[in-house]
């Protein structure tokens, strides 16, 4: 079964849709006018339920089909990310300093597709539950969402997602079962000490010299306190100190990442990041301030989702498209939150080869809209049968 019919006669509708959402982005938990727009597509749809300002800005539009059934929920992220766009596009952002550079719009896009076929056709027993999902890009949104109590509330019991990938050929689905994006915590590390005059070094206690101290310390984690066999990255991103050449600062400031696919991996490294910090800052006399940025899940797709979610892939794209046993990857998603509080399965879907997300000249591929509103239409079809 390629791209369904009626859904292709939409191609033209679900590209106006997100071209829109790509010349307008908004960062974070604050998606004001995209969930607005979302909204008003939604009742011109017509959806049964429209629950709007969940974790924040979020959106849990309810369909519910021609019998009584479980509730299976498909997530799409709305978020844009703070880099300005060099497309050329006619449709570039207009909004300076912020891009759509994740392919944020066209998931929601394909979402608002599935949803008008689903809601016209209503072929499935059950209700599906549309989560349209801000700050994906902070982390906050998903668990914004689930402190919300949206799982229970609507009584969702399994989820699904897609995410573009111009790393594939247009409509190639690539996944895995169990671990398949890393978990991934943003640290910080503020040292405070005494500034004064370079000349006098001995009249201080310098806080660089701590933070380069730090900063080698830490790149020892990876080899000398983790398991050879398991995957890890500790890296350095950030550090900010100083403002004139002959002044040792009073401050230094020492930013990275963690990431890997196991929870107490990452809690050994959050522990060895301050056992080094503490210990350096009190043999150098200075003092250290540990902190956290962002703090997420692993991925975690249940096995047995995952394989119904790549027969519903093979359904839409063929056999020859579908990789099942795509390696690990080390980005991350906070759609990990989702898939630890209910089983199910994000895949990848390939828009064509072209600039890697998260750069200036990304730009979502339309023909692959209603490639991915297919496979959530289907999927929920085949999720909730009608006896």
């Amino acid at each position: 079964m390629p791209v369904l019919n009626s859904i292709a006669e939409m191609a033209g509708e679900m590209k106006a849709w997100r071209r829109h959402l790509h010349a307008h982005p908004e960062l974070g938990l604050d998606c004001v006018e995209t969930a607005e727009f979302v909204a008003a597509r939604l009742r011109e749809i017509g959806v049964d339920d429209i629950h709007e300002g969940i974790g924040h800005t979020g959106i849990v539009a309810l369909i519910r089909g021609r019998a009584e059934g479980r509730t299976v929920g498909l997530r799409a992220d709305m978020d844009a990310l703070p880099m300005t766009e060099t497309t050329g596009a006619d449709h570039a952002s207009t909004v300076p300093g912020r891009m759509h550079a994740c392919g944020h719009d066209g998931h929601t896009t394909m979402l608002l597709g599935a949803a008008k076929y689903l809601a016209s056709t209503r072929n499935f027993a059950g209700t599906v539950a549309l989560i349209f999902q801000p700050g994906e890009e902070t982390g906050e949104g998903g668990p914004a969402m689930l402190a919300d109590g949206m799982m229970e509330r609507f009584g969702i019991e399994e989820v699904y997602a897609l995410h573009t990938s111009p790393k594939q050929d247009l409509g190639v689905f690539i996944t895995r079962p169990g671990p398949f994006m890393a978990a991934v915590t943003d640290f910080d590390i503020r040292i405070r000490g005494r500034g004064g005059h370079a000349s006098r070094p001995q009249d201080t206690r310098d806080p660089i010299a701590a933070a380069l101290t730090i900063g080698t310390a830490i790149q020892t984690i990876v080899a000398r306190n983790n398991d050879a066999g398991e995957a890890l990255v500790v890296s350095i991103t950030q550090i900010h100190a100083g403002s004139a050449h002959n002044v040792i600062p009073a401050e230094a400031h020492i930013g990275g990442t963690i990431r890997s696919y196991r929870p107490e991996v990452q809690d050994m490294v959050r522990t060895r990041i301050r056992d080094i910090g503490e210990g350096i800052a009190r043999a150098m006399g200075v003092e250290v301030e540990i902190g956290r940025r962002i703090d997420l899940a692993p991925t975690v797709n249940d096995p047995a989702r995952t394989k119904f979610a790549l027969s519903v892939a093979r359904e839409i794209s063929g056999e020859g498209k579908v990789i099942s046993d795509h390696p690990p990857l080390m980005g991350s998603e906070d759609f990990g939150a989702m898939l630890a509080a209910r089983p199910g399965a994000i895949l990848f879907m390939g828009q064509g080869i072209g600039p890697m997300v998260h750069e200036t000249d990304f730009d979502f591929c339309d023909d692959a809209a209603p490639v991915g509103a297919s496979y959530f239409a289907r999927l929920i079809e085949r999720a909730l049968p009608i006896e």
